[in-house]
């Protein structure tokens, strides 16, 4: 098991940018995958990036791409979410997530993944 701390949300306008960063707690090994995925409300949790933690490949949601960038620092156990030209509809609660031993687990579905932080607001005004 591992605690996941997620900090950097907040408010900005559209167009604009914001980096959340996740704090893990625990041992993530080279095993485990990392991701963030975001719910606004009435609507379900959805993917929007993932990093698998050795090699450092990464995956995005179609949404995303091109504008966000998932990272890691592996000396601080902590994983990034950088976002750029933000959109009013990315308005959400983001979520940072553990799967400790992905295996050939779907990284874009939520139980997939173990461990979960407790969200950061993102709010981006039109």
């Amino acid at each position: 098991q591992v605690q996941l701390v997620e900090s950097g949300g907040g408010l900005v306008q559209a167009g604009g940018s914001l980096r959340l960063s996740c704090a893990a707690s625990g041992r993530i090994c080279s095993s485990s995958r990392m991701g963030w995925f975001r719910q606004a409300p009435g609507k379900e949790r959805e993917f929007v990036a993932a990093i698998n933690w050795s090699a450092g490949r990464t995956f995005y949601a179609d949404s995303v791409k091109g504008r966000f960038t998932i990272s890691r620092d592996s000396a601080k156990n902590t994983v990034y979410l950088q976002m750029n030209s933000l959109k009013p509809e990315a308005t959400a609660v983001y979520y940072c997530a553990a799967d400790l031993y992905y295996g050939d687990a779907n990284y874009q579905i939520p139980s997939s993944y173990d461990n979960w932080g407790q969200g950061t607001q993102v709010t981006v005004s039109s």
